[in-house]
């Protein structure tokens, strides 16, 4: 047993050209029975004997230390694929229905694809009139690229009026131009679309460019899109030089029109201010125009539009952000002729920090979170400045699922919103952005276009309408859409929402005499509101959240515990267009009445309850998988049971969508389109072997928590 106390077995393992005996101190290891000297001894000595001895008892020792450590080894071996297969089980997961629909793959199908619009079969029609057979014939392009070069070229995409006519000038006040730099001599940036699509792009399931006007025969890449704003030349020449590792092929041609800008310099804040300042005849809230008007024939002004960013201290702006918001500031603010300002409305998340008692403590606070080129465009707020301006209390929660303080962001970003508007009343519209946005096409067009359809919509069957998603392969027309829509609501056991609403409370402010009917809902002839502003746009359907398991349904503040629950209605993401009068109506209802809710159903509710003009923007939605018309429909526009609401425990079918706060496939696809490789597909050298980089459709992708590219 000594002997076995005293073995090391790693050295039974050691393989070596040395011989133990002639290291140094091998005296010193004589004691041990590996350097005893019976082994190092001739067997033709006296000693000879001892050796057949000795080896046996060496081979005895290392046979057991042999079973040792194999048992040893294999017991780890067993217990390491045992924890694998069982990791293994805990990492599977029963597949989601949709999941076992089509993938689809239009959307990789890159610009040497390209067809006139008129020549365009999306992937789904491809699909249903393919032949059987091959599965891969059915996703080939109908058109397969022939060369590396794109087969349509770029052009300037302008999506405004054109401000020099006779007919825009006998209506309108005079555009004068604006400038990114203040000595005015550096030109505003175009933007670039190929005039169509490539072959066999999805098409959206949800929504219609058609139907909100918006041109649908164009398609942006990431050159044309981004390289004016700096992404495709470089830091040396002002740009950004993200370009650098990217398939390219034809992206230059854009430079045969558009000149690289130097934003090393450019103060944005400085060129918003002095457009408005040249052009604020144009718009009906500047007092400076009533005493023009009494000198001369009054022509129509426009109104004006705050987009607000909401951020925050600590937020890291990468390269691809800035990218976006040089897009919008241009294309919403400056090309516009100051109909939009951006802002970045700024959380300052240490409450400790007395931005409202220094300007040099708020001058520093945005220097350092936010890039030097939007300094002059930060307004802060904190919580501690929200609980002073709305101080408690909020009584009678029904229940705070959050588990958060009521002032918190998380249940009560709206109201930095609100208050904003107070600060800022010379807005008729706010736009409530989220970080987390992106957008393909032109900004301005899709802005502007939402506005003007939100405004052509009819109040009869508006909410009913707004809670139901347009599938135009499926409803037909929006005619179509909305006859169906009045059937059904006739066909169901519920009144229509025909003005403010009915309900047992103990203190409501009262609606605005305007939102009462002109006439009952039979006798309406879908003529009421037809030309009226929207006071919500959204930008998901607004649902009635007492029929979901929609987890923050019951967030509900100020009202009555002895009395029912108010009626409430809900749009999930808080970005939407709120207008003035609802802000105001919003901030009186917090400030005198104590009413809160959760912040994506506080302004659909405050619409409700007052009879303002509210409606879901049917923007183009893409799916990556291809459901059945019926079954997407069934699934979420007629949930056959409350926990089966997309707005609740059935938000697993929005995964695969492109816009919604759950939603995986979107932040994927942008950076797909941004040249990025995803999982194990797409990147430069699957762009370069195949028909070229990504050229889509203009479309709004959330979330998008991280952007990569051609790095």
């Amino acid at each position: 047993m000594s002997r076995l106390s005293n073995l090391d077995p790693r050295k039974l393992f050691v393989r070596t050209r040395f011989h133990y005996e002639k290291l140094p101190g091998a005296d010193s290891q004589s004691s041990s029975p590996l350097f005893a000297s019976p082994l190092i001894k001739s067997w033709k000595n006296k000693e000879r004997w001892r050796r057949p001895r000795m080896s046996f008892m060496r081979l005895i020792i290392l046979m057991v230390t042999t079973l040792l450590l194999a048992s040893m080894l294999g017991s780890g071996i067993y217990r390491r694929h045992k924890w694998n297969e069982e990791q293994r089980k805990k990492g599977q997961r029963q597949l989601h229905h949709w999941e076992h629909f089509p993938r689809l793959n239009g959307y990789y199908n890159g610009i040497r694809t390209l067809v006139p619009f008129s020549d365009w079969v999306s992937e789904q029609k491809f699909l249903d009139s393919a032949e059987p057979g091959n599965p891969e014939d059915k996703i080939s392009p109908k058109y397969p690229a022939k060369s590396k070069e794109p087969p349509l070229d770029p052009v300037p995409f302008n999506p405004y009026p054109d401000y020099s006519t006779y007919e825009y000038l006998n209506e309108y006040e005079k555009v004068e131009q604006c400038y990114v730099d203040e000595d005015e001599k550096v030109d505003l940036p175009d933007i670039y679309a190929y005039p169509g699509t490539p072959q066999n792009m999805t098409a959206p399931t949800f929504g219609s460019y058609e139907e909100l006007g918006m041109d649908a025969n164009v398609c942006f890449d990431r050159f044309g899109r981004f390289g004016p704003y700096g992404y495709s030349y470089s830091r040396e020449e002002g740009g950004l030089g993200m370009s650098g590792k990217s398939e390219s092929w034809g992206a230059d041609k854009i430079w045969s029109w558009e000149k690289k800008i130097d934003y090393r310099n450019v103060n944005w804040g400085a060129a918003q201010k002095k457009c408005y300042e040249k052009n604020k005849i144009r718009f009906h809230k500047n007092e400076s125009n009533k005493e023009e008007e009494k000198a001369q024939p009054a022509k129509k002004k426009l109104p004006r539009h705050a987009y607000i960013l909401r951020t925050w201290t600590g937020y890291k702006y990468s390269d691809y952000q800035i990218l976006s918001l040089r897009a919008m500031i241009n294309e919403l603010a400056l090309k516009s002729g100051g109909e939009y300002d951006i802002h970045f409305l700024v959380h300052v998340k240490d409450n400790s920090i007395p931005i409202w008692a220094s300007d040099a403590v708020y001058q520093q606070t945005i220097q350092d979170n936010l890039p030097k080129e939007f300094w002059g465009m930060a307004t802060l707020w904190s919580e501690e400045q929200m609980k002073m301006y709305y101080p408690e209390p909020f009584p009678n929660n029904v229940y705070n699922h959050a588990k958060a303080p009521l002032h918190s962001v998380y249940r009560s970003a709206h109201f930095a919103l609100q208050w904003f508007s107070q600060a800022h009343p010379e807005y008729d519209f706010y736009w409530n952005w989220e970080m987390d946005l992106r957008f393909s096409g032109h900004y301005y067009e899709f802005n502007t276009q939402i506005g003007e359809w939100a405004k052509k919509q009819p109040r009869k069957g508006m909410w009913e309408r707004s809670a139901r998603y347009y599938i135009p392969e499926l409803h037909g027309s929006w005619k179509n859409f909305t006859e169906m829509i009045e059937e059904e609501t006739f066909n169901s056991d519920e009144k229509p929402v025909w003005g403010p609403p009915k309900f047992e409370n103990t203190g409501m402010l009262t609606p605005p005499p305007e939102t009462s009917p002109p006439t009952t809902y039979l006798n309406d002839h879908y003529k009421w509101g037809v030309g009226e502003e929207a006071d919500l746009i959204t930008f998901n359907p607004i649902f009635d959240p007492a029929k979901t398991n929609w987890v923050f349904r019951d967030d509900v503040s100020g009202y009555d515990l002895e009395l029912p629950e108010p009626p409430r209605r809900c749009a999930i993401i808080t970005v939407s267009r709120l207008s003035k009068r609802l802000l105001d109506i919003m901030h009186r209802e917090t400030y005198l009445m104590r009413h809160h809710m959760f912040p994506e159903m506080w302004p659909p509710t405050v619409a409700f309850h007052h009879g303002l003009k509210a409606v879901y923007a049917p923007h183009a939605v893409y799916f990556d998988h291809n459901w059945p018309l019926e079954t997407i429909d069934g699934t979420f526009n007629h949930p056959p049971k409350p926990t089966d609401s997309v707005f609740g425990w059935g938000e697993h079918n929005q995964l695969g969508s492109s816009f919604y706060y759950n939603a995986g496939f979107s932040s994927a696809l942008w950076r797909r389109w941004l040249g990025s490789r995803e999982n194990e597909e797409g990147g430069t050298a699957q762009e370069e072997a195949g028909t070229g980089r990504l050229c889509i459709r203009p479309m709004l992708f959330h979330p998008v928590k991280f952007e990569r590219g051609a790095e």
